[in-house]
């Protein structure tokens, strides 16, 4: 058998299962829709920012503003301004938190998509104020139409790197030596000029290093670059997975890296302008498109997507943000695929209805703590929307039903994006999961904990797999009681 494709049957059945049952569009309410209503909203990237214990959210706007909410328990302030981010001047369009000078306080890098706009890195000063630093650390990234940072320590030294795509020229890979930047790999590997939207970083090959995937637009093959240190290697070819053939309007815009069948395996999905990709990991370096066996190649023109438990029952869910019609006359079209045991997904949104609104970024969030994840989703298109953000209404004792999962050094800070987390219960059975993110989808980014749905378990071990330069480094927390973390997240620092 062709290892890329399942059998027809399989698709059938999977199709059949994911038809059979009626959308049942699971119970959400919007959240301060008045201070949440902007136009042109573009990417929405979640972190604490302030260090106190809960999620705040940034958002870009096309109009140049950056707005910053502060979480007040469950209560949004916007104070974007006030601290020092740009309230007008052109679009950033992409957003991603990361501590690149290690003091223990998450910076917000702004990727510019205007070729005459620089981009800008905006140092917090311990939470309290953002000065743009972009030219002294050597990060105006000029020319660049920006659509996805990453922050990941691709070199194993400890400190974070930055891979920045460029929609219209050559993606970028800058090693960060003692706080300042230097671009790597010049004119090779991943210094790519296939107009990349989406990138994802993993360890594929589990030899302890970051590998990249990228999602190309415009016609373009994707790649899977190979992180072997000196070199990166394109490996899509050989894998089956640079997507070949697309007409020149068709690409992937995105990826989320999750584990969608709790097998243990990292798995890609790929929103597409097209169909839609979902390469499923097994374990030994190679991937199969599962799409059509599981209900999610759709046909469409797809932005960003997001994995989430939404509703804890043990398997990540799959929302996507995709839009129907011309330019200027877009509407949003999304997905809530319901994960129906790692064999299926069913679609349970309603479309036209209240959470069918965003058409750039998605991402999952509990704002709130109250052990279920919200859903935040932005509408760029049209002067009408905003960056709509829904609480999860979850009943209580199910939404006690997860565990949050932060990973730090070992000195507490936010440079372990890529570690794998598992968690077991009792007997040794895995039950999910979940790679710390390294960012990946059009317009959104965030520095979160991770959230597993771990329904009727008790107590758990949690297995946390460390990216090293001597291989993957595995630490085990065993005897975690969930009802310890309610309202709380489980914080693992690296012990070396």
């Amino acid at each position: 058998m062709n290892r890329r494709f399942l059998p027809a049957t399989a698709a059938v059945c999977a199709l059949l299962l994911v038809a059979a049952a009626p959308a049942t569009e699971p119970a959400f309410a919007p959240v301060q829709p008045e201070l949440l209503a902007m136009p042109g909203s573009l990417s929405n990237a979640w972190a604490d920012f302030d260090n106190d214990g809960d999620l705040d959210m940034a958002v870009s706007l096309k109009s140049g503003e950056i707005r910053l909410y502060r979480n007040d328990r469950g209560v949004l302030a916007s104070m974007g301004a006030a601290l020092g981010l740009p309230t007008s001047g052109g679009e950033f369009r992409a957003i991603s938190w990361g501590d690149f000078d290690g003091d223990g306080w998450l910076d917000l890098l702004a990727g510019s998509s205007l070729a005459d706009k620089p981009s800008a890195v905006f140092q917090s000063r311990a939470g309290k104020a953002f000065v743009n630093v972009a030219a002294e650390i050597g990060l105006t990234v000029p020319g660049r139409s920006s659509r996805q940072n990453n922050w990941i320590d691709y070199d194993n030294d400890g400190d974070v790197d930055l891979y920045a795509t460029d929609r219209t020229g050559s993606n970028r890979l800058f090693r960060n030596d003692g706080g300042k930047f230097v671009q790597a790999f010049v004119g090779a590997g991943p210094t790519d000029a296939r107009s990349t939207v989406g990138a994802c970083w993993l360890d594929f090959d589990k030899d302890g290093d970051l590998d990249l995937f990228l999602a190309n637009q415009s016609g373009k093959t994707d790649a899977l670059w190979r992180n072997d240190g000196t070199a990166f290697v394109d490996v899509a070819p050989a894998l089956g997975m640079e997507n070949a053939g697309r007409k020149s309007n068709q690409g992937g815009v995105g990826c989320a890296v999750g584990d969608y069948d709790n097998d243990g395996n990292l798995d890609i999905f790929v929103p597409n302008y097209g169909r839609n990709t979902l390469w499923r990991g097994n374990g030994a370096g190679g991937f199969t498109n599962t799409a059509p066996a599981v209900g999610v190649d759709l046909d469409n023109e797809a932005v960003g997507a997001a994995w989430g438990d939404y509703d804890n029952d043990g398997y990540p869910d799959l929302s996507v943000m995709s839009y129907v019609g011309p330019p200027g006359e877009q509407v949003p079209r999304n997905n809530l695929f319901h994960n129906e045991g790692g064999k299926g997904f069913r679609d349970v949104l309603v479309q036209g209805g209240p959470l069918d609104v965003g058409d750039h970024g998605v991402a999952w969030a509990d704002f709130d703590r109250d052990g279920d994840v919200d859903l935040s989703v932005t509408k760029g298109y049209t002067a009408v929307g905003g960056h709509f953000l829904f609480r999860n209404l979850l009943p209580r004792a199910a939404a006690g039903q997860s565990l949050q999962v932060t990973v730090l050094d070992a000195k507490g800070r936010h440079t372990q994006a890529g570690a794998e987390v598992r968690v077991y219960n009792r007997e040794g059975k895995l039950l999910g999961t979940g790679q710390v993110s390294t960012g990946g989808g059009y317009g959104a980014q965030g520095v979160t904990p991770l959230h597993f749905g771990l329904p009727g378990t008790r107590q758990v071990t949690v297995e946390v797999t460390f990216m090293s330069a001597s291989g993957r480094k595995v630490q085990r927390l065993e005897k975690v009681k969930i009802v310890a973390y309610a309202g709380r997240t489980l914080v693992i620092r690296r012990a070396s």
